[in-house]
């Protein structure tokens, strides 16, 4: 292949945010790659992406089930495979896929357990292939502007990371009526949404993680809970119950075509449901989490998640030998449980279009200093769109996250999720040695 021929593309997965890449590759990025199969367990949603890919001008691509995923890296001379897969079986495509010769892109996390960053690990040493993780948030304009005032020396040597992440009840609430809400499909919010700010962590510090101590519980979601708090609602799922129409927490799929095609007329492929009730049997993962990470450097990390906050946003804090840098941000004020503009779909969370920001700089015997940042646009604050930029460009932006870097943000949350179990401190190389 020479260098002007296009990478070729399949994607296993898809469901919702694989639109994100079909989309690209048939729209803004579609000079710089070529999107050529399908593969999902699901027929329906396949036929869904393409709609999207002819709606686009392009044919419809062959689709594949997941028995035949090989046959199609190598029927399809695909170059590249795009995981958009439920995180417990990441490990699995992305194996595949080095075994077969082909590079690997996949949705963060990495995988979900230590088996499978074992064996993804094997693979790309034996193989030599790359594997990049989806790590949207590093391709923020403002977390990039804090590396680059990290790296510059602006506050020395980093000793002390504080780091507080809230969810809103609209966007919490979403991983606990779907998939996300089992840890065995998911790692927990430890794994599948802190992957994404262990991993800030370490690529702002350069540092790995050494020691971890948590703890966490379910606090808001669950049907103990909504009994205990006074919300619970008598449904097991949104579409079809009378019960739900007053509830803030249900998602109504039946507003949007789009989920209503991807989720509502897949249903009788595989029984998926989209919509449970967040207050209902069956949540396994936690709502609340405090982490204590002691990283290589010697720097520790205070990490706070929580998924039931009336706001959304977070914060940050650096303290180093020179100074500290604080970054606040407001993704919304607050979260309204009406239908309006902003989220016609009752339920889901709205697009964050009016997100502010404020970083400081507080250098030891100076006043503190305003920096001026602008917040990127679209989702992510504008991540989104530079990440694909880098995954389809030529150029090295130095950014990429790598399976490396991947595995260090699943360990921090792996070591978490020990730790919550055992009550005690976790070594990281002690749980890997443990698992072998």
């Amino acid at each position: 292949m020479n260098d002007t021929t296009p990478r070729r593309y399949a994607i296993v997965g898809t469901g919702a945010r694989a639109r994100m890449y079909t989309r690209a590759l048939t729209g803004s990025h579609r000079d710089q790659g070529r999107l050529v199969a399908l593969c999902d367990t699901n027929r329906t949603r396949m036929a869904v992406h393409n709609r999207i890919i002819a709606d686009a001008g392009f044919e419809a691509l062959p689709t594949y089930t997941p028995d035949d995923f090989t046959r199609m890296l190598a029927q399809e001379r695909v170059d590249e495979v795009i995981v958009c897969t439920v995180d417990r079986t990441h490990a699995d495509y992305v194996v595949a896929a080095l075994e077969a010769g082909v590079d690997a892109i996949t949705e963060k996390p990495l995988t979900a357990d230590l088996d499978g960053l074992h064996r993804i690990n094997e693979a790309q040493t034996r193989t030599g292939g790359r594997v990049t993780v989806g790590f949207n948030y590093r391709y923020n304009p403002v977390h990039r502007q804090l590396r680059e005032l990290i790296a510059s020396g602006a506050i020395g040597e980093v000793g002390s990371v504080h780091f507080e992440w809230l969810l809103d009840l609209r966007h919490g609430a979403d991983y606990f009526r779907r998939w996300h809400r089992d840890k065995s499909q998911s790692g927990g919010l430890l794994v599948h949404k802190a992957s994404h700010h262990f991993d800030l962590v370490n690529w702002w510090i350069g540092a790995r993680p050494a020691e971890v101590f948590a703890s966490g519980d379910l606090f808001f979601y669950g049907d103990a809970n909504g009994r205990r708090h006074g919300l619970a609602a008598d449904y097991d799922r949104t579409h079809g119950a009378s019960s739900a129409e007053a509830d803030p927490f249900a998602l109504h799929m039946s507003d949007s075509p789009d989920l209503s095609a991807l989720y509502l007329d897949a249903e009788h492929e595989d029984g998926y449901h989209r919509d449970q009730n967040v207050f209902g049997p069956g949540i396994t993962i936690e709502d609340d989490m405090s982490v204590l990470v002691t990283y290589d450097t010697g720097a520790r990390l205070s990490y706070h998640l929580v998924a039931y906050a009336p706001w959304e946003g977070y914060r940050i804090s650096l303290t180093g030998s020179r100074g500290r840098l604080e970054l606040d941000m407001t993704e919304f004020e607050y979260t309204s449980p009406h239908q309006d503009e902003a989220t016609p779909v009752r339920g889901m969370p709205a697009p964050k279009e009016n997100t502010t920001a404020r970083l400081r700089l507080r250098r030891h015997w100076q006043p503190p200093e305003e920096i001026p940042i602008a917040v990127g646009e679209g989702p992510h604050g504008g991540g989104d769109q530079v990440m694909l930029s880098s995954l389809f460009g030529d150029a090295d932006d130095g950014i990429r996250p790598d399976h490396t870097d991947g595995g260090n943000a699943l360990l921090t949350g792996l070591a978490a999720n020990a730790s919550i179990a055992s009550g005690a401190p976790v070594r990281v190389d002690d749980l890997l040695k443990a698992q072998r």
